[in-house]
């Protein structure tokens, strides 16, 4: 049985961007990292997002000589975007603005929910979600 995202793995070419993006522009602590054996140099780093979820971020150089292979980058995918749960989106939003942040407005979805959107330097799309008294992710 499933029970939650336990992660989500991003392999990168930016690996200095994405983790000031991750951890100083979003804020989101760092759990671990995962270092070289050989040198202990940090090749993947783990992001908190919540209980026992996290962002998993790896240099796509450094993991494939731990590891092997190419760690070739593939630009595009199936999965079309990933959505942090947020709270104090009005807030959040505007530490984003203060941050240099491109950001959308806030509007209310047909989920009912609060959201706005968000890339990270790699383009990755992020959605921004707050649930309301309203949204249908919290009715029963």
């Amino acid at each position: 049985m499933i029970k939650q995202i336990a992660h989500l793995c991003i392999n990168t070419d930016r690996f200095e961007a994405m983790i000031e993006f991750y951890r100083d522009i979003l804020g989101l602590p760092v759990a671990f990292t995962l270092d070289s054996p050989v040198d202990g140099t940090p090749f993947g780093y783990y992001f908190a997002c919540g209980e026992t979820t996290f962002i998993e971020l790896f240099d796509r150089e450094l993991s494939s000589k731990v590891w092997g292979g190419s760690g070739e980058i593939i630009r595009g995918s199936n999965i079309s975007h990933f959505c942090f749960q947020a709270t104090e989106m009005a807030e959040y939003h505007e530490m984003l603005i203060s941050k240099g942040i491109a950001v959308t407005e806030i509007t209310t979805g047909m989920d009912r929910s609060r959201q706005c959107w968000i890339k990270d330097p790699d383009g990755n799309a992020i959605e921004l979600m707050e649930y309301t008294t309203d949204s249908l992710q919290t009715r029963k």
